[in-house]
């Protein structure tokens, strides 16, 4: 459907308007604060209803209580009144019938009608990338997979800091697991020489109880057991002390080594740690890589060759800013007639950035996918312009 006729009077800065448009290229031209884009923004409120009057907070003409548009489509005619206690809008068909739910029908027809071609073109590569996944169908919300992989990649690189920090690590396998007690050493030693002052002190006394036993018969029961005692004791082996003196000398440094051996064995498993969570951080981030890049293999975008990445809209995947003036202007127009597919009407609202040559080509496109355009121009050049002035059609 395309618009067939547009009357309006008192909205916005419209008096009283009455339009039969080409059905290709309309321009709506004019001089500044004239009412040129009255006429674009009263289509716009007719149909656009809610969406369209959250942005106008004054659809009525100064000085005025009433107001009204009227937009023949041929298969529907719509009609949208404003006064005091707000708005109405009515859609009656071309056999004459009213539609019951007016608005949920205009809901389905509209598509994207308010989309600028030309103002897409001026947005920033952030906006325009906002404005295409708003437009966009998707299985997965790109935002949010982006800063999940945002998020990961941080934590795999401070992973990877820590690790760098641990520095070179050697493990001294010979060395035992716990560490030897200064004071456990000293009672050995002090425990053997106790020992064997025993044993020496025992043998001293056999050797002179056997002496005595000649002289001694008296005795020689007491002295007997005394000796037989005395024998068991003298009978053990001594204990070499150097060894134990000598670990006693070494312990500090021993303990020294095992304590770095041990702070290494931990080192080394906080590596590993570090090491397990950096290549989970690499799975899940090569994982949402991979999601997006499906959620974009199967994404339906409305021109083929259109696309985004994370820095803005991509087309044949370069920067949609790289492309030429035309292409870009002709790429978005292409966006514009596929969102849409049933009223085959589109605004541009500053058509005066658009060159004769542009001009040409986007009636050859309009005309080519049967879609009419409305373009609001400044000045009276164009020569099937309707000219608006002071809220009226210029006779």
């Amino acid at each position: 459907m395309k618009i067939i006729e547009f009357k309006a009077e008192n909205v916005k800065r419209l008096k009283a308007v009455e339009i039969t448009p080409d059905g290709t290229l309309q321009v709506i031209g004019g001089r500044n604060a004239q009412g040129k884009s009255s006429v674009l923004d009263a289509i716009w409120l007719a149909l656009g209803g809610a969406k369209a009057t959250k942005d106008t907070s004054r659809p009525i003409r100064d000085g005025e209580e009433s107001a009204w548009v009227t937009v023949d489509m041929g298969r529907i005619v719509v009609t949208r009144t404003w006064d005091d206690k707000g708005n109405k809008v009515q859609v009656k068909g071309a056999d004459g019938a009213i539609h019951a739910a007016p608005q949920r029908l205009l809901d389905r027809l509209l598509g994207h009608l308010s989309f600028d071609p030309v103002a897409f073109t001026r947005l920033s590569a952030k906006e325009q990338r906002e404005a295409l996944l708003d437009l966009v169908e998707l299985d997965v919300d790109l935002d949010e997979l982006d800063s999940d992989r945002a998020r990961l990649y941080d934590e795999r690189t401070e992973a990877g800091r820590r690790d760098k920090d641990l520095g070179d690590i050697t493990v001294d396998h010979s060395l035992p697991a716990e560490q030897q007690s200064p004071r456990d050493l000293i009672s050995e030693i002090r425990h053997a020489e106790d020992h064997n002052r025993e044993v020496l002190n025992a043998r001293g006394q056999s050797a002179q109880l056997t002496e005595r036993i000649a002289t001694l018969e008296a005795e020689l029961a007491e002295a007997k057991a005394a000796l037989a005692a005395a024998k068991q004791t003298a009978s053990r082996e001594l204990v070499d002390t150097s060894e134990l003196e000598q670990q006693l000398a070494t312990v500090e440094e021993t303990n020294a080594a095992i304590r770095a051996n041990e702070e290494a064995k931990a080192r080394k498993a906080q590596r590993a740690e570090l090491k397990t969570e950096r290549d989970k951080r690499t799975r899940e981030i090569t994982a949402i890589d991979t999601a997006k890049a499906k959620a974009l293999r199967t994404a339906k975008f409305p021109v083929p060759g259109l696309g985004f990445d994370a820095h803005g809209v991509t087309y044949n995947e370069r920067p949609f800013s790289q492309a030429s003036s035309a292409e870009q202007i002709r790429v978005s127009v292409g966006m514009g007639m596929a969102m849409n597919p049933d009223l085959r009407v589109m605004f541009i609202r500053d058509g005066s950035l658009l060159d004769d040559e542009a001009m040409v080509a986007l009636r050859e496109q309009i005309e080519e996918h049967d879609f009419q355009l409305w373009i609001e121009r400044v000045g009276n050049a164009d020569e099937t312009a309707v000219i608006i002035e002071d809220g009226q059609v210029q006779a």
